[in-house]
């Protein structure tokens, strides 16, 4: 009933979404083949274009599954659209969490689709509505990790299972990161409508500064430690190396120039 609510151009994916799409599949495929000259530009290129992929389907999925809870309004907002444009704001949405990627290797939660939850009742379908992004984390973790868990990497060049390997260190951490209950990330949300009236309340201004707040403790060093110590062991027992994710990130940053530790194919 919710979905026929909607216009059918509500629903239309969006050029934008598939031009994004379009070029993960061709620079996936050029790292995969070695096509490119210089194949960290490759492996840049289609991390990067998954990673906004990924952005995409998270926001897709909060939609979603807000829509079917009984708010009609993110149809009009485009939020069914899967365009990266159109979640909240571009800066936020997109550039800041690729800039993260690039700085720290870290696939900190970017976008946010404005939901009306007055439109929703039931505190269970708030918690769905909020678990449904980083779930799709998961999800998309899951599908990069596969070849490693299913011991089916026999004939897959190097360049693109190093690229792999990061794209699943930057959806396990945007995984782990989207569930901490800080105010203003999915984990918060989730917990949210449990709290009573007045803890809501207090905690509420500190929205806002939630994701600057975790920015800010992963550079200790410390905690960036202790973080990523946690990320290479769920990354183990998936059976991803360490020296995978190290060598897809040194790809990635194709203009700092070859490690000298890692051997790709030519």
């Amino acid at each position: 009933m919710t979905t026929a609510a909607t216009r059918h151009s509500d629903r239309r994916i969006s050029p934008v979404f598939l031009g994004i799409l379009a070029v993960t599949a061709v620079t996936g495929w050029a790292t995969w083949t070695g096509f490119a000259a210089q194949p960290g530009v490759a492996v840049f290129l289609f991390v990067t274009a998954a990673w906004i992929v990924s952005l995409c389907l998270h926001e897709y999925a909060h939609a979603r599954t807000a829509l079917h809870s009984g708010d009609l309004s993110v149809g009009t907002k485009g939020y069914l659209t899967l365009n990266p444009l159109k979640y909240t704001h571009a800066l936020l949405s997109i550039v800041l969490p690729v800039v993260f990627v690039i700085m720290g290797g870290i696939g900190l939660p970017g976008g946010a689709v404005f939901i009306e939850r007055g439109r929703i009742r039931g505190r269970w379908r708030h918690s769905l509505i909020s678990a449904a992004g980083p779930l799709t984390n998961v999800l998309f973790a899951v599908v990069c990790t596969a070849p490693f868990w299913l011991d089916a990497l026999d004939g897959v060049p190097a360049d693109f299972r190093f690229a792999l390997a990061f794209l699943a260190l930057l959806q396990v951490t945007a995984a782990i990161l989207n569930f901490l209950p800080v105010p203003g990330l999915d984990g918060y949300g989730v917990i949210e409508p449990w709290l009573s009236y007045g803890v809501r309340r207090q905690v509420e201004p500190f929205a806002p500064f939630g994701l600057l707040f975790v920015f800010a403790l992963l550079w200790v060093p410390t905690v960036n430690g202790a973080f990523f110590d946690v990320v290479d062991s769920l990354l183990g027992t998936l059976g991803i190396h360490e020296f995978d994710t190290y060598c897809g990130y040194e790809l990635f940053r194709f203009w700092r120039g070859p490690s000298g530790v890692c051997e790709v194919s030519p």
